[in-house]
Order: structure tokens, then C-alpha cells, then sequence
């Protein structure tokens, strides 16, 4: 998989992904992340890239013609499954969106800024909106740090366990169950016995029922749909 994200700071998103499972991916070949300056599309000499808005009001926006010039000149070189735009009135990011990404070849994502980009960019160019949450970040890298995230841990061998990645929270709907690991015994605190069984399908239903009640005590609304 290739990412090319625009952005305003290549220098802070960059060290998002020399760490950890980010740079594993890239290590392995397995995706490339490529930034994008937008100073450098700029079409003054001072570098800015923002305008103040028609009808006037406060803030500045993204003005179109840099935006433009970037896209298109990475689309002439290849083409891209989703352009997606990081915007607080987007599409809300879910597990099931960052499953369906990872299956892409090719992604471009823009990181907002200021009062957001101009609309011709929006209608022309844009084909994914995403937010990370009902809140306003200064900018969007750190949602496209997150978007990243969750997408390419998804890639298969990324991860050296990929069952793993399947049975995290919200894959099948649901959060994800209690987990324990050594000892069996810690300042009185036991590990419920059917985890120490060896009866694996007993376990599986037991995880199953632990991960219905945690839902319901603390997102019911995930159960809206769901078969219980």
C-alpha cells in the first residue's frame, strides 16, 4: 500500500511513523508513506498556501490553487483508490471503514487546516471524508496519524499474529473482552478458572458473553443491529 499525505508540517507527521508497527510496515514493504509539503505549491514567495474567506469572517482558509497543484500532480503519476480529506464534518471513522481501506493499493490523504479548505476542492477532488471525532484538532495530521494507523496495522504481515488484528475490539462489533496474562495469582486477584481450563470452546464462549455484557454496560449502542 502507498499513502501520500499533504500536509503543512512533513516534519511532525513524519515522526509518527519511525516507530513501532508503522515502521515495521515500511521496513517489510509492505506500505510506503510518502509526505507532501504543501509550502511548496504555494504561489507566493512567502510560501502561504491560505487566503481570507468570501463574505469575510474570521479565520483563513486553504486556497484552492496549491491543493489543486498537489493532487494532480501526484495523480499523474499514478491513480488513486480514495482521496480522502480530514474534515470535522466527515464520515466518522469506524474499524469497519479502516478494514475496507486497507484492502487499497493507493490512498491520498489531505490534512485540513484553519477554518478548512476551499469547496471546489471538496466537490472536485475529495472522495472520502473522514473524523476521528466530534471535536476540532488545530490540523489533521494528527487525524491522518490515526487513520494510518488504524489502516495499516490491517495490511496482512504487519502484524506477526494477524489474529490479532481480527479479534480487536469493534471487528465484530462489539469491544473487546477482559484479557489477563501471568501470573495466575497476584496479591489475592485470580484469573477466572475457565481461562485456565484448556476447554477452548468454552473459553471462546466465554469471551463471546464477556464481550456482550462489557458492550452493554459501556457502548450499547453497538448492540443496535447486532445479534445478541
Amino acid at each position: 500500500m502507498r499513502i501520500d499525505i499533504l500536509t503543512l508540517f512533513p516534519n511532525m507527521m513524519s515522526m509518527f511513523f519511525e516507530e513501532s508497527i508503522l515502521k515495521r510496515a515500511q521496513d517489510k514493504h509492505l506500505a510506503e508513506i510518502h509526505f507532501h509539503d504543501l509550502h511548496d505549491y504555494s504561489l507566493t514567495r512567502y510560501g502561504s498556501v491560505d487566503d481570507y474567506p468570501y463574505g469575510g469572517g474570521a479565520g483563513m482558509v486553504m486556497a484552492v490553487e496549491p491543493l489543486v497543484n498537489c493532487i494532480e500532480d501526484l495523480q499523474k503519476e499514478r491513480t488513486y483508490d480514495e482521496v480522502i480529506y480530514t474534515a470535522p464534518d466527515g464520515e466518522m471513522l469506524s474499524q469497519s471503514m479502516s478494514n475496507e481501506l486497507s484492502l487499497k493499493q493507493n490512498l491520498m490523504i489531505l490534512c485540513g487546516h484553519y477554518k478548512g479548505i476551499d469547496e471546489r476542492v471538496r466537490e472536485h477532488f475529495i472522495t472520502k471524508e473522514i473524523s476521528i471525532g466530534d471535536y476540532v484538532l488545530t490540523g489533521g495530521e494528527l487525524a491522518t496519524a490515526v487513520i494510518c494507523d488504524t489502516v495499516i496495522r490491517l495490511i496482512p504481515g504487519v502484524i506477526g499474529d494477524e489474529q490479532s488484528a481480527l479479534s480487536d475490539s469493534f471487528q465484530d462489533g462489539l469491544v473487546a473482552p477482559p484479557e489477563y496474562t501471568r501470573p495466575p495469582e497476584f496479591r489475592g486477584w485470580k484469573v477466572p478458572d475457565i481461562l485456565l481450563s484448556g476447554n477452548h470452546a468454552k473459553i471462546e464462549q466465554w469471551r463471546y458473553d464477556q464481550a456482550i455484557q462489557r458492550t452493554k454496560e459501556r457502548r450499547p449502542e453497538l448492540l443496535k443491529g447486532n445479534c445478541e
